[in-house]
């Protein structure tokens, strides 16, 4: 296995065990890929979810520019949902569990169609 099957299995296991979800292999798959090189840089593979620089970066970045939504107070609440999922006292968050969790939330698995 390669280093991204390994980190794809990291983030399996996270959805598992610390978000209580069975996690959708392929679309878990897709969303990793989707987040490019940045899953294999130590600082970029995790969001900051204390910094609100990093939460408007995933929001217009990911929930705005990738998934096509809308600017509201939805994606705001939809981003601390899966914080509080993902637990607040967790250090490390994924980001591509994140962007997982994220998709799932608003059913937008067809953008990795």
């Amino acid at each position: 296995m390669g280093k991204r099957d390994d980190l794809i299995a990291q983030y399996a296991d996270d959805l598992k065990n610390k978000c209580g979800m069975t996690p959708d292999m392929d679309l878990l798959t897709k969303v990793t890929i989707g987040c490019g090189p940045s899953i294999y840089n130590a600082d970029a593979s995790t969001v900051a979810a204390s910094q609100p620089a990093e939460l408007e970066t995933v929001k217009n970045n990911f929930l705005i520019g990738k998934l096509g939504l809308a600017d509201s107070a939805d994606l705001d609440a939809a981003i601390a949902k899966c914080i509080e999922i993902y637990g607040k006292s967790e250090r490390n968050k994924y980001r591509a569990v994140m962007y997982y969790m994220l998709t799932k939330h608003f059913g937008k698995e067809s953008v990795y169609g």
